[in-house]
């Protein structure tokens, strides 16, 4: 398992490493004060004394490189503080499909909206539903549909419930 820091971090540590041993630090010593196990100082001073500095070198980074930069991730997250209709879409609600749209039209870079789903919950972004609200709303006639109408509603149904014994 690759060790957390960038390539330039843990080069730094190889070479402290190897710094310490030299001046006369234990192998253990050097392992505590970098906090990693005897064995890998170990590995590190042999491949130094095999390759010279170019054993201790940064390699690069494996697997896939990214898709998008640190900077264009957060420009995408940064549009989610805007409205989606600021962007040119039709109603306000953000989806994982608007935001892949987004990202393709802006970076042209093609997310699947599921990955971005993901992708958006490890950020501390969650699915919201949004409130459903009427276009036509006449708040007189709900509020005396809710004073009038309920009750009698609610008195009949407790009229029709069976009684348990």
């Amino acid at each position: 398992m690759r060790s957390k820091g960038t390539a330039s971090e843990l080069e730094a540590r190889r070479r402290i490493a190897v710094l310490k041993v030299s001046e006369g630090w234990t192998q253990a010593h050097a392992a505590d004060f970098l906090g990693v196990h005897p064995v890998t100082v170990a590995k590190w001073v042999a491949r130094y004394r095999h390759q010279g500095d170019g054993g201790l070198a940064a390699r690069p980074t494996p697997g896939r490189p990214r898709f998008l930069t640190r900077e264009q991730e957060q420009t995408a997250l940064r549009w989610l503080a805007d409205r989606p209709t600021a962007h040119g879409f039709r109603t306000d609600l953000w989806t994982a499909r608007r935001v892949a749209e987004l990202i393709r039209r802006r970076f042209g870079v093609a997310f699947h909206p599921d990955y971005l789903r993901a992708w958006l919950r490890q950020r501390g972004y969650s699915p919201q539903k949004p409130c459903r609200r009427a276009k036509q709303k006449d708040q007189e006639v709900i509020d005396r549909w809710v004073a009038e109408d309920w009750p009698r509603i609610q008195k009949k149904r407790r009229k029709q419930e069976p009684t348990s014994c």
